[in-house]
């Protein structure tokens, strides 16, 4: 029932993964009336055509496929940048692992695991209906020989993996200092924030910046911009964009008149009454919104926030890196993010109201943790048919029927599952928005981590332990039996992972060829708002909802690889497709919204040694279960070898992951010096920290000349 189960739920991912390839293909070559999907491609004009139908548009092509799989790292990093380039090197690394350990696991553990007889009640004339542990080494016979096989499997993969990490550890780090070499001069490589400045009375936070650096730094301060409150502006230039652009829809609108309340017993006003009313409603609204810029500009409305400026890159490092004042929880200074990451909504007054929030944070994410256990209760009772009768008895009769119960069992459990996790990437966004991070990409590096760590104790833990949350715990009280447990629970959960490694990894990569959820809302706003302006818009790259999924699959490869490898060429098959549709989404689809140099990778190489440390966790039990007490012994070093590795790695690499060394500054510096833009730039640097939510305002409602917006969206 398990194999065929799960036979079901790979057929219908399958067909799934094959119909969205199929019509990307296609609409590939479709005039854009529907352009969501490839957004860069089409506003670069290189899918426009012919708007008259050709038959062979509808035939799928394959050069896309091509065209994405033989794209270089130089045409990468000139069109999403430097973190896609680390990205896709996340892919070709988790490529190698998983092949190396298929090599080894489809072509020599897995027949020894077949060939084993431990189980003796497997039917090998109707496999369809057998359980896959003959598949994996349970099948193998206590106090085999054969299992030194697997011993030797660790052994191999884990000198592979580090040796892997220490190669692509040492590249990410020379690629991200030849990035900042090759930059030009950017405002954040000058710029540190400085939060709790503290005040006296009668004296404003900006006069207390200033004194403050030019007193103790006076060779290298050159400028600063305070921080001001500007949420309540924030949301009346939100109001003012929405009639303008309700305004622009009305002016094009083709009908003769509108409906407005307050006219003629509530029927109808002639549209050029509502045109003028809308014009001197958004007349109005400007009024207020300078009235507004005004007050904020006041001392009044200055938070103890500063971005200071320097002379040099050294100059700013120096004052980053040295405590300023003696109370170290004032003038607590860090690197200013890119003007246009700064996140301004949110900015913590204070260190201790930014402590607070952490602590909060910490507390909803436990909660959300918990609560998240009734969905994998759920999900396993799903997997489990005679539980599912006992809970709902009326469906005895209907989950007799062999389709609906392989459906039921194989496919709806992982498919339930996934949709509740799609709701947890944009909450650990948010609850990590009010932490005080001040840029996007510090608020998508800790949800990263955040939905990274949920999806390993939610999905595989919770799915292995197959407990309640207190019993989970009290595994993990016991360090003695956590191998143990591993060792039983986790081969147990196999084909399970198969299924959610088809549905979370195949379908879900395949469909972000069709970015469907963008493709609704954007059909929705259509309808709605009468748009047929087709807008083109770059959207960023959601690394906190694809790069924990990618980790996490690298986490199942590791672990399952030598307990039960049939889960090994589907994970192949995702890390091919993975490669290939990211590939072509940064070239064609996704634009950079920010550039962190590479900082995702320390997130990748932790969890990399984690993966690693767990794996020879469930190999200690695993041997020990299976009365080969030696080869349990002699897998004892290989933890210790991994965290001396990763120490050395967090030496050796982590530092220029945190800031530039001084050798990399003053050179950068130095060459400066005879850049003849170098004035002009420093002349832009001084306002370059400037809330927008402070520019002027500038609407023009006349739909027949050109009409600027809020100068760059907020």
């Amino acid at each position: 029932m398990l194999v065929s189960a799960l036979l079901t739920s790979v057929g219908i991912n399958f067909g799934l993964c094959v119909l969205f390839w199929t019509l990307y293909s296609s609409l590939r070559k479709q005039p854009a009336n529907y352009h969501v999907y490839a957004p860069r491609l089409l506003s670069d004009g290189q899918s426009q055509g012919s708007s008259t139908f050709r038959l062979e548009r509808l035939l799928p092509t394959p050069d896309w496929v091509r065209r994405a799989w033989q794209s270089s790292e130089e045409e990468l990093l000139s069109s999403s940048g430097l973190d896609a380039v680390v990205f896709m090197r996340i892919i070709t690394f988790s490529l190698r692992v998983i092949t190396l350990a298929v090599v080894i696991g489809v072509f020599i553990l897995l027949p020894v695991n077949f060939s084993g007889d431990q189980l003796h009640d497997v039917n090998f004339a109707n496999l369809t209906s057998s359980s896959l542990d003959i598949f994996t080494v349970s099948n193998v016979k206590d106090g085999s020989n054969r299992l030194w096989a697997h011993f030797c499997a660790v052994y191999l993969l884990t000198i592979f993996v580090c040796f892997l990490l220490y190669h692509e550890y040492k590249y990410v780090s020379s690629r991200r200092i030849s990035y900042f070499l090759s930059s030009k001069p950017q405002p954040h490589q000058f710029t540190i924030l400085v939060r709790s400045v503290p005040v006296s009375a009668g004296i404003t936070v900006s006069d207390s910046v200033e004194r403050f650096f030019k007193e103790y730094h006076p060779s290298t301060y050159l400028s600063h911009v305070v921080v001001r409150r500007t949420n309540k502006l924030r949301y009346l230039i939100n109001d003012t964009k929405k009639l303008y652009k309700r305004l622009i829809h009305l002016q094009r609108e083709p009908t003769a008149s509108k409906s407005q309340p307050g006219s003629f017993f509530g029927l109808f006003e002639a549209k050029d009454d509502l045109v003028d009313h809308y014009e001197k409603k958004l007349e109005d609204l400007q009024e207020n919104v300078r009235l507004v810029q005004s007050d904020v500009s006041m001392a009044g409305e200055e938070v103890r926030a500063a971005f200071v400026s320097f002379k040099s890159r050294y100059g700013a490092a120096v004052a980053l890196h040295i405590q300023q004042a003696d109370n170290p929880t004032q003038m607590v200074a860090e690197q200013a993010p890119e003007p246009h990451d700064v996140y301004w909504p949110l900015f913590s007054e204070s260190f201790m109201r930014r402590w607070i929030s952490q602590l909060i944070v910490i507390v909803a994410c436990i909660l959300l943790t918990a609560l998240f256990l009734i969905p994998v209760v759920v999900v396993q009772g799903l997997t489990n048919l005679s539980q599912l009768e006992i809970w709902l008895p009326f469906l005895k009769s209907i989950l007799n029927v062999a389709f609906v119960s392989q459906v039921v069992t194989g496919y709806l459990p992982s498919l339930i599952l996934q949709l509740f996790l799609m709701m947890i990437p944009p909450i650990m966004k948010f609850l990590s928005s009010v932490q005080g991070h001040i840029s996007i990409s510090e608020i998508i590096k800790s949800a990263c981590n955040k939905v990274l760590w949920f999806t390993i104790w939610n999905i595989y833990f919770a799915n292995v332990l197959s407990g309640s949350v207190f019993s989970q715990i009290f595994i993990f009280l016991e360090p003695k039996n956590v191998p143990a447990r591993l060792a039983v629970a986790v081969p147990a959960q196999a084909s399970f992972f198969i299924a959610y490694v088809v549905t979370s990894g195949w379908t879900s990569t395949t469909s972000e060829l069709f970015r469907l959820i963008p493709l609704i809302c954007s059909l929705i706003r259509k309808c709605f708002s009468g748009n047929t302006n087709n807008e083109l818009k770059d959207p960023a790259f959601p690394y906190h909802g694809v790069l924990p999924r990618v980790l996490f699959f690298g986490l199942l490869g590791i672990t399952y690889f030598f307990l039960a490898p049939l889960i090994l060429p589907f994970l192949l098959v995702y890390f091919c497709l993975a490669y290939t549709i990211y590939s072509n989404q940064f070239i064609n689809v996704y634009a950079p919204l920010y550039e962190t140099a590479g900082k995702f990778w320390p997130i990748v190489h932790n969890s990399m040694i984690f993966s690693l440390l767990l794996m020879h966790a469930i190999a200690v039990g695993i041997f020990t279960l299976k009365k080969l007490p030696l080869a349990s012994s002699l897998v004892f070093p290989l933890p210790v070898i991994t965290l001396i590795f990763n120490a050395y790695c967090r030496k050796r690499f982590l530092p220029i992951f945190v800031a530039y060394s001084a050798e990399t500054l003053i050179k950068k510096d130095r060459e400066d010096i005879n850049d003849a833009t170098t004035a002009e730039f420093f002349n832009k640097l001084v306002a370059a920290y400037q809330d927008p939510a402070l520019l002027p305002v500038q609407y023009s409602s006349d739909s027949n000349r050109e009409r600027t917006s809020l100068l760059s969206p907020v």
